[in-house]
């Protein structure tokens, strides 16, 4: 919660500073340096299909094994799948960076939304953020995975921060100076914030996140089951640089909106008063379809920055493929580019990013 506008703490484990330490926090760039990226290892019969069960296991074993050869992954793994886990990343020390399997029950896979976001400050402090996971504004199970962001914090022996907010990561995007991008479809919802005033969450959102501008993107609610997440539209690949996505499908109902959030981002300022560069990905026309195509996710903004490198799809269409590769490839001129593909997580409606969530060196 919030007292005299700084943010007070909760203790989650022993040894903690004193919870009612009132500090400053900011969080940063998501290509800033990573102790560690933290994935969810399940794929229950009860959300996913029996087609996309395997499908989904391999290619969440397949998003791990590539981080670690980057840096260390923490992957949190329940008993039902620990076997599975064990199987498909072919050993825990076969790969470059360490795997560490952490047991823990869960009903979904998306850490980027059910995981803390993690803030450090001036000090060389580390706390995590709990936005208070509701299921997408109860639009799905989530009685264990409202327990995890306290979980992880639990683990990395950081300080929660308690948030007034119902949020989730894929919500908004941050340069790390200063600047967010939020979508107000999934924000400003009843479903997760009601009675909450735009001025309302900004006010605290900027005090978490150590904000002094935000882009309000308008999204679409009722879509998705994220009602419009930020980090499907528009991504900072660093400050004075947004990557966006533009659908190419005339019928897709992210046609139109895709094009007015490249407007605004355009027509926008940073914290700093600078304008932005703005790199269109065009989605792929080719895709997977044995695994469903409803809640398919196509698109590339979904990559994820670790140490050293990119982690982004492919969808097997070829030329959309190499696209926008070369323009990633462009933007992150010191970064190894691995494009690997997860069709059956984007049958799902999500990404590399929607899976993973970092946690920053300090």
């Amino acid at each position: 919660m919030l007292l005299g506008g700084e943010v007070v703490l909760a203790s989650s484990y022993a040894g903690n500073l004193d919870q009612n330490t009132l500090e400053r926090w900011y969080m940063p760039d998501e290509a800033a340096p990573h102790k560690c990226t933290w994935m969810s290892f399940i794929a229950s019969y009860e959300i996913w299909s029996e087609e996309q069960v395997p499908e989904v296991h391999y290619d969440l074993a397949t998003i791990a094994k590539t981080v670690a050869k980057y840096e260390p992954v923490s992957l949190l793994v329940g008993k039902d799948d620990y076997k599975i886990a064990e199987e498909l990343l072919g050993g825990l020390r076969s790969h470059s960076y360490p795997v560490k399997l952490v047991g823990l029950r869960m009903n979904d896979l998306w850490i980027r939304d059910t995981g803390p976001t993690f803030v450090i400050n001036e000090y060389g402090k580390k706390a995590a953020v709990n936005f208070n996971f509701n299921g997408w504004g109860g639009d799905q199970v989530h009685e264990y995975d409202a327990k995890i962001a306290g979980f992880i914090a639990n683990k990395s022996r950081v300080k929660t921060i308690v948030s007034n907010l119902v949020l989730e990561g894929g919500c908004f995007e941050v340069d790390g100076q200063g600047t967010a991008i939020l979508t107000e479809s999934c924000i400003l919802n009843d479903n997760r914030n009601p009675e909450k005033s735009k001025v309302d969450v900004e006010n605290e959102i900027m005090k978490l996140l150590g904000l002094n501008k935000i882009i309000w993107l308008k999204g679409i609610k009722g879509k998705d089951i994220t009602d419009g997440h930020t980090d499907f539209y528009a991504r900072f690949a660093k400050p004075g640089v947004i990557v966006a996505s533009r659908d190419i499908d005339e019928s897709s109902y992210d046609y139109q909106i895709t094009r007015e959030n490249i407007e605004i981002l355009k027509s926008a300022q940073d914290a700093r008063g600078n304008s932005f560069e703005v790199v269109s990905l065009d989605t792929p026309w080719d895709i997977e379809t044995r695994y469903g195509t409803a809640s398919f996710a196509a698109g590339y903004v979904g990559y994820y920055a670790c140490n050293g490198a990119i982690i982004m799809q492919k969808f097997g269409d070829k030329i959309a493929d190499r696209q926008a590769r070369k323009k990633i490839a462009k933007v992150f001129p010191d970064r190894v580019i691995d494009q690997i593909a997860i069709d059956g997580i984007a049958s799902g409606g999500g990404s590399i990013h929607c899976a993973t969530q970092q946690e920053p060196m300090v």
